[in-house]
């Protein structure tokens, strides 16, 4: 039981709640994810492009909201605003499960991305408010495994309950949500100081703070367009690879569960140790390397001439992901002003939404006209060379942020006079 007490005070205990909300949440959402999208594909009486086009309203709102959400967690908090955010997302999915008409479904689509848009700039903005520099790729790869409990486990069950009544899968996903906001209403405290909020509210005698200037920020924006590229590749795989699979093999949905269980599992044994190793490196290496793991993913999801050729890629795709995700947000966290935590984090998460809006359609449109071996084989080559942008991006950021980091150090050893 030593080793359980260590582990427990090794992070703050707001971290511990977003692991176990976490948890919550995707193991209900990962049972959704392997039907979603012929979920909506059914309704939309297999009209691929109109379902990609309702996918798309989720992420586009994100955009919007996103920018927004990342100024006023600056500026009023992180709590409210994660408190808020699963509200939204808890309504919008019971919504679906009464959801008939394409306007309903483009209503609950819209109000699920402004929840998503709202949560997930104030959530990373709180681990870098609470958790040491050192210490920040390793919460966030905590982070990242708990995100992965429920996918080694949602996809095969979410297929079963399809099977049944999908209404059954919508609700258990409500209610996960609605228990994570009451778990943060509960247990987790505002990790914005007063001071810093009332600051960022106003600022010489009353003013409103000076809003972010993007174009003094250009780093951040090179390397949110050099990740877009990877979000491009997640958002083909949630809508367009299923379809790719469905050409193939005739349980198509199951081989995908199957797929998504393994990338769950893996994440949750190894992601840990995989983000520990990989300290012992230079961040713009690292991320280089996921992004040539992630191009490689790309040409075996398009030529996989059986399923353990798919069961391979998917293994790479897994550890390309598990370097990537780590490193590329505390890079984030590193460079990010620190009255401008929440606004970093939603300007770089806006590569999602950018991808989401887009991806669904573009993919869509690839797909009908060369053929799912050939659009992601595209995907790998675009993939090989944001990689070479992000190494260049990120490798300037970092050494950036080393003499600010070593004159601070030296300030604290110095002695005061």
């Amino acid at each position: 039981m030593v080793w359980l007490q260590h582990l427990l005070s090794r992070y703050d205990r707001a971290i511990w709640i977003r692991v176990i909300g976490t948890i919550l949440t995707t193991f209900a959402g990962f049972m959704l994810r392997p039907f979603l999208a012929f979920y909506l594909y059914d309704r939309m009486d297999g009209n691929l492009l109109l379902a990609a086009m309702v996918t798309s309203l989720q992420p586009l709102t994100s955009i919007i909201s996103g920018y927004f959400a990342g100024s006023i967690s600056d500026r009023y908090g992180r709590k409210p605003l994660m408190v808020a955010a699963l509200l939204i997302e808890s309504i919008s999915m019971a919504g679906y499960i009464w959801a008939e008409s394409l306007y309903a479904f483009a209503f609950l689509t819209i109000l699920n991305g402004v929840g998503a848009s709202l949560f997930w700039p104030a959530a990373s903005a709180q681990v870098t408010d609470i958790v040491p520099e050192e210490k920040r790729s390793e919460v966030f790869a905590l982070l990242h495994t708990a995100l992965n409990v429920g996918a080694a486990a949602g996809p095969l069950i979410g297929v079963a309950l399809y099977k049944i009544n999908p209404g059954i899968a919508f609700g258990i996903c409500a209610l996960a949500l609605f228990i994570y906001c009451l778990l943060i209403l509960w247990q987790v405290p505002e990790t914005l100081p007063l001071e810093k909020r009332n600051h960022a509210r106003s600022k010489d005698g009353g003013n409103p703070a000076p809003r972010i200037k993007l174009a003094e920020h250009k780093t951040l924006i090179w390397m949110t367009l050099a990740a877009i590229p990877v979000s491009l590749l997640y958002s083909q795989v949630e809508i367009i690879l299923p379809q790719h699979l469905r050409t193939k093999y005739d349980d198509f949905l199951t081989i995908f569960a199957t797929l998504m269980t393994i990338n769950g599992i893996l994440v949750v044994c190894c992601q840990i140790a995989i983000a520990k190793f990989a300290e012992r490196f230079p961040a713009h290496r690292v991320i280089l390397i996921a992004y040539l793991f992630l191009a490689c993913v790309g040409f075996g999801y398009g030529w996989a001439p059986g399923l353990l050729v798919l069961i391979i890629a998917e293994t790479v795709f897994t550890i390309g992901e598990m370097l990537y995700g780590p490193q590329i947000q505390k890079a984030i966290s590193v460079m990010a002003p620190e009255e401008f935590r929440g606004r970093y984090f939603a300007v770089f998460g806006a590569n999602w939404g950018i991808t989401g809006t887009i991806g669904p359609s573009v993919g869509a449109v690839a797909f009908r006209g060369i053929g799912g071996a050939f659009w992601f084989s595209v995907l790998g080559l675009i993939l090989i060379i944001g990689g070479l942008f992000q190494y260049r991006f990120v490798k300037k950021a970092m050494l950036r942020q080393e003499p600010s980091s070593s004159s601070t150090e030296q300030q604290a050893v110095s002695p005061s006079v």
